[in-house]
């Protein structure tokens, strides 16, 4: 810690930020007052002078109104960023001498910048400024910043980092490491809470070196479980959007979420880095708007619960068929092949009006770089237009409708369902297309058959989209990477870990993604900051290909209990509940296999009169307290403490199993409990004393 005069030094500039910020909150607050009177004053002379004015006049006063609320509304988002800074105005300060100068200046580092009115003078830097990368880029020495003139070079002379709470600074520390190892781990130490926290007072050197890349077309962020990967991604948001303005909002950046709840945790991080929410959406929503009136399909969850309850191989053949990088190229030697057979051209005669077959195929090869419905109509207009009678004549227009719907009815079928079941034929595996109910298809169907719709009708896209988010990449297949590919032509964002699949038998790996987006650069997160040594040991042993690697912080070792049967092991549980509501943790998760083992837990816990919630796939909210859910909702989530009950070799004993008791173990940040009755699932055999 530093000596008491500099900590008196730093705690009297700080009271003078605070109150230089406090005064700057008054003024602005006169502005926000001062707007809405004129907007109140301006409506009412309109009304009360409405018969009077002129159309010129009252079109000046509604410019002059709109003016007013549009300066008044960033006045209210200027008094929001003041007050988040009156509670911590800044976590950091470098000290930087430029080469050739003598004398330092320093740096406070913030969530926003803020200068004097006056002067101008910077007083707190935003931490996405160029010159605050060197509080996370550096130690104390030789450090460099860029700049619109070049990159700026000199040496870093002094590191501090703050924590203030309330305008109250609660310690400093002199750090001349990157980010300081004693404030990491007071961040760690904490317990969680209903929504993630913003990590720009402990951004670590490999979080920023993505955070700030601005280059890559698509970025793949491969990242152990508690690695930041999503806070990263979201940081990356909030700085594009600040190295953007002007050019991108938020409104211009989605995510892909994986569900609800999910979105609902995340959903602070932007507005506590003074951004908007960005647009989240759902794969299984894009499929929806896609296959509109084409047909329905089972959800994700509904495929990794009927695996999770069975062992059908042949719905895991068809599966792992429809999953790999080979079913993008399958598709497109298949789409190839049927773009030239099913169009069988042949001579039109009617109406004195004469085409030879040998025409309309050249004007359909000439067309072929178009989806085959374009191609078609193309073709089709081409033809029509050129058509002549036997005296030289341009065709009536009657004649040229005749002609383009002669045209048309040459291929052979435009039904995306046959044509998708042509495809099985085709690949001499008809057994693999299987309907669940008419009309109904299974999941592992539902991108195949986008991909085909894209080929057949071609797609608007979303062009509004600018950046695209893509989290937990490994439980999307190749087939869904080709179809966001084609959908969303923006630069992308994508990121998760290759060894938290819910659903092994679909999963991707970063080579097959690579072989979608072939120029994607690839980065690996390997720390992880959420769980505490112990806990990720255990959870190695249970996948030994994960290659976490810990921060030093410590806790319990996680326990193993065993039950005499299934009773005894609901009162074990109850008894962990109740030691929990007695602690000072704020969040216990207890991670069942599946969603039907957690529902049924949920309703022999709650009848006992405990306050506990479910997480289902219809919830919105995360909520703080016991909760009881699956491995599958629980994924990026995270728990002071985690209870994974039914750890018997009944309950976990396939792939999946295991990489379903991974994830369940990955969401602890201090405690991690494991129940069963009966035989020990083979994967703790090595744990279980």
């Amino acid at each position: 810690m530093i000596e008491n005069q500099t900590e008196m030094e730093e705690r009297e500039h700080l009271a003078n930020i605070v109150s230089k910020l406090q005064k700057a909150l008054q003024t602005i607050e006169q502005k926000i007052s001062k707007a809405h009177h004129e907007i109140m004053e301006s409506k009412k002379y309109l009304w009360e002078n409405r018969s009077e004015l002129d159309p010129a006049e009252t079109a000046a006063n509604k410019i002059d109104i709109m003016l007013t609320i549009d300066q008044g509304e960033k006045a209210v988002d200027k008094e929001r960023r003041l007050r988040k800074l009156i509670e911590s105005p800044y976590f950091g300060r470098v000290d930087f001498v430029l080469d050739g100068q003598s004398r330092s200046d320093s740096h406070y580092i913030g969530v926003h910048a803020f200068s004097e009115e006056d002067s101008q003078k910077n007083l707190i830097y935003d931490w996405r400024s160029p010159v605050a990368s060197m509080f996370y880029d550096f130690e104390v020495g030789r450090a460099s910043y860029p700049s619109p003139a070049g990159q700026v070079e000199g040496e870093v002379c002094l590191k501090r980092q703050y924590k203030i709470k309330d305008g109250v600074m609660q310690y400093m520390i002199e750090s001349s490491l990157n980010i300081n190892d004693e404030v990491l781990q007071r961040e760690l130490s904490q317990t969680s809470n209903e929504k993630m926290k913003n990590i720009v007072a402990t951004i670590q050197k490999e979080q920023n070196v993505i955070i700030r890349n601005e280059h890559s077309h698509e970025l793949i962020i491969q990242g152990v479980a508690g690695s930041g990967k999503t806070s990263v991604a979201l940081h990356r948001v909030a700085f594009l959007l600040y190295r953007s303005k002007g050019t991108i909002t938020s409104q211009n950046i989605w995510i892909i979420s994986p569900n609800k709840v999910f979105s609902d945790y995340i959903s602070n991080i932007l507005p506590e880095l003074g951004e908007e929410k960005i647009m989240e959406i759902g794969i299984e929503e894009i499929a929806a708007k896609e296959l509109d009136g084409v047909c329905k399909f089972e959800s994700f969850s509904q495929q990794v619960a009927e695996l999770a309850a069975s062992n059908d191989q042949s719905l895991i053949e068809r599966i792992q068929y429809k999953s790999g990088i080979e079913m993008v190229e399958r598709l497109d030697q298949f789409l190839a092949h049927m773009s030239e057979a099913s169009f069988v051209p042949d001579d039109i005669a009617f109406d004195n009006v004469h085409i030879a077959k040998e025409d309309i195929m050249r004007a359909y090869r000439g067309a072929a770089n178009l989806p085959i419905k374009q191609r078609l109509e193309k073709t089709a207009s081409i033809i029509a237009a050129n058509a002549r009678d036997e005296n030289g004549d341009k065709a009536t227009a009657a004649t040229a409708r005749k002609v383009k719907a002669a045209i048309k009815k040459m291929f052979a079928s435009l039904n995306l369902l046959v044509i998708y079941k042509d495809f099985y034929e085709y690949m001499g595996r008809p057994e693999l297309f299987k309907l669940k109910k008419p009309k109904m298809l299974e999941f592992s169907d539902v991108f195949p058959l986008v991909y085909i719709k894209i080929h057949l009708e071609g797609t608007k896209g979303f062009e509004e989209v600018k950046h695209l988010l893509v989290d937990e990449m490994q439980d999307y297949t190749p087939v869904q990477y080709a179809v966001l590919s084609r959908l969303f032509t923006c630069k992308k964002t994508i990121l998760g870990d290759c060894n938290q699949s819910v659903n092994p038998y679909s999963s991707s790996s970063i080579t097959e993604i690579k072989k979608v987006f072939p120029n994607a650069e690839t980065v690996e997160l390997l720390k992880s900051y959420r769980s505490t040594m112990e806990i990720i040991r255990f959870a190695q042993q249970i996948n030994p290909n994960s290659r976490m690697i810990p921060i030093e912080r410590h806790g319990p070792s996680p326990e193993i209990k065993k039950a005499s049967d299934s009773s005894a092991e609901l009162e074990q549980i109850k008894k962990i509940i109740a030691s929990f509501q007695k602690s000072e943790q704020r969040t216990l998760g207890i991670v069942c296999k599946s969603q039907s083992q957690a529902e049924k837990l949920y309703q022999e816990i709650a009848s006992s009169g405990e306050a506990v919630h479910l997480l289902d796939f219809g919830s919105d909210q995360f909520r703080e307290g016991v909760i009881v859910t699956s491995s599958h909702l629980a994924k990026g989530l995270e728990f002071d403490q985690v209870l994974v009950p039914f750890v018997d070799a009944e309950n976990y004993k396939t792939d999946m199993d295991r990489s379903l008791l991974y994830i369940a173990c990955t969401r602890a940040m201090h405690m991690l409990t494991l129940t069963y009755s009966g035989k020990a699932s083979p994967f703790l055999l090595q744990l279980v004393q």
